[in-house]
């Protein structure tokens, strides 16, 4: 089953911000893209669909999953 995306914010409303990817993305363009806006938040991305929508955390949030992820309490969704 294939979901839609139904919130977030159009990417391209975003045009001024400077996305980035972990160097640990492949070359298949299979990457999650972050960038930081003015406020201090976070947009998050598919970089596949780069005008796709962006969803906006606060830096906290952005923290305690980055954080969760080093801890590997995501593990089992790539096993």
């Amino acid at each position: 089953m294939q979901y839609r995306a139904y919130n977030g914010i159009p990417a391209t409303d975003l045009a001024d911000v400077r996305w980035q990817k972990s160097h640990r993305s492949n070359s298949q363009g299979n990457c999650v893209e972050l960038a930081q806006l003015p406020d201090g938040s976070v947009a998050v991305r598919n970089s596949r669909h780069p005008s796709g929508p962006a969803l906006v955390y606060t830096k906290a949030e952005i923290k305690a999953l980055i954080q969760g992820a080093k801890a590997g309490d995501f593990d089992t969704l790539i096993a």
